[in-house]
């Protein structure tokens, strides 16, 4: 059975810690492959400005298109709002029996994983990897969960997008070059209106 890590996210917009994290997982034998999960909204930042959907899937898609083992995937886009991970991962496990689905996410988001929708729900039915994030210490976790060693990417989407928006001489530091072309040729993220906090 094939495992498959669910890595979710606004990815607003996707940067190079992303897809080098995605990479490094994929290479661990943690698991076989890494889904870069698309949120169109996430339930802690419903006041979130978020680029539009397919805009944020079309630049994870430029972003990992020559990366093996780690692909861009839309499903939460069908699902209903605010995007709740534990209904994400049922339909994603109805809908490919042939896949371990394995939860990632950041030693940020475990430290407020117990407040998430049916927590307790996905901590006993998926298994979880946990990545480290600056400045987050991760105490004792319980069985069925997995600490990463993986290095510390300290690229922040909210950076980049205060960046592009007030630094006429930003040239798409942190950002793979096809999604800083990308951004650059439409305008992408110019507005102040898109500097707000939506990692």
């Amino acid at each position: 059975m094939k495992r498959t890590g669910i890595y979710g996210g606004s990815f607003n917009p996707i940067h190079l810690g992303h897809v080098r994290l995605a990479k490094a997982l994929a290479d661990s034998r943690l698991v076989d492959e890494v889904w870069l999960l698309v949120s169109p909204q996430n339930p802690f930042k419903v006041d979130a400005q978020l680029m539009d959907d397919e805009v944020r899937l079309h630049l994870a898609r430029l972003a990992v298109a020559d990366v093996p083992g780690v692909e861009a995937c839309d499903r939460e886009f069908f699902l209903p709002r605010p995007s709740y991970m534990f209904h994400t991962l049922q339909a994603l496990s109805r809908e490919h029996p042939d896949r371990e689905f394995v939860l990632v996410i950041g030693a940020d988001n475990w430290e407020r994983f117990p407040m998430w929708y049916r927590s307790q729900d996905i901590l006993s039915g998926y298994r979880i990897i946990i990545y480290p994030r600056p400045g987050f210490v991760l105490p004792d976790v319980p069985e069925g969960v997995i600490v990463a060693d993986t290095p510390l990417y300290d690229v922040s989407s909210t950076d980049i997008r205060r960046r592009i928006a007030n630094e006429p001489g930003y040239a798409g530091e942190g950002l793979p070059p096809a999604v800083w072309h990308e951004i650059k040729e439409k305008g992408l993220y110019a507005s102040a209106s898109n500097t707000q906090q939506t990692e």
